[in-house]
């Protein structure tokens, strides 16, 4: 069965997880953009951003979670439940026309084989228009490698082999991939270290994200065993000094716009 995104959970960290999409949109120079596009637009607290910054555009923000989208707001910003592969298909709503601006920040990472998207992604963004992605490089921190190790332990391994995990590529990767579909190119990293309090907070917040396909994969008699033992590694890999966990988080960043006619 696929996983269920938990709005709430999500949101626990709101603050550290809107900062990349606010440092992606400041390299956007779109003007006046008409039409404006959030793939994967999560519970919308960042595609009303769009609506601020581009008041006078249409704004669409699509996500494939129900729950996602019916925790969005209601008001400036259309949102949409679909996969973006499907909003990318021929013949689909996304290729009625154009669009000015698409941006996906996050998302991207949750596709299998999402670099032979891009094409597609360029098709869909009007001459002149930019394309902009955020994707997580983290993905050997003791985030995901602590996870990983233990749901490939038995008995753990029989439920959780094959689950969706997250994946991205290096900056220049993306960067090559769209210069060579004839796109000016900005692509960039930064590594943030956010300092987050609490009990368990770094599984606080890769239970909303990470390691969620993991968790709902395992039968309701197995789960707490494998939750309290994450929690426990990840305490020993994420020391509290009294100050706070310091959990460091790698992030990709593209900005691309495409050439006028």
């Amino acid at each position: 069965m696929p996983h269920q995104w938990d709005p709430e959970r999500y949101l626990t960290y709101a603050d550290e997880r809107a900062r990349p999409f606010t440092e992606l949109l400041a390299r956007v120079r779109a003007e006046t953009p008409r039409t404006v596009v959030d793939l994967g637009c999560g519970p919308g607290n960042l595609t009303v951003l769009l609506a601020r910054r581009w008041p006078e555009a249409q704004i669409t923000g699509i996500d494939a979670s129900p729950e996602m989208v019916a925790r969005a707001p209601a008001g400036e910003v259309l949102f949409e439940v679909a996969d973006l592969r499907d909003w990318l298909a021929p013949g689909s709503t996304g290729a009625a026309a154009p669009v000015d601006v698409v941006v996906s920040n996050a998302t991207l990472q949750w596709v299998p084989g999402h670099l032979d998207l891009l094409p597609a992604l360029v098709e869909r963004v009007a001459p002149g228009g930019w394309l902009a992605l955020q994707v997580p490089g983290n993905f050997e921190e003791p985030s995901h490698t602590v996870r990983r190790a233990l749901a490939a332990e038995s008995p753990y391994d029989a439920h959780t082999a094959g689950v969706a995990a997250p994946a991205a590529h290096d900056a220049g990767t993306y960067l090559r991939a769209l210069r060579a579909l004839g796109c000016t190119v900005d692509a960039w990293e930064t590594t943030y270290l956010h300092v987050l309090h609490g009990e368990d907070p770094v599984f606080t917040w890769i239970s909303g994200t990470s390691a969620r396909p993991t968790l709902q994969a395992l039968p309701a008699d197995l789960r707490p065993g494998f939750e309290g033992e994450l929690r426990r590694r990840l305490r020993e890999a994420y020391p509290d000094d009294g100050h706070g966990v310091v959990m460091q988080f790698r992030r990709v960043f593209v900005v691309a716009q495409l050439p006028l006619p």
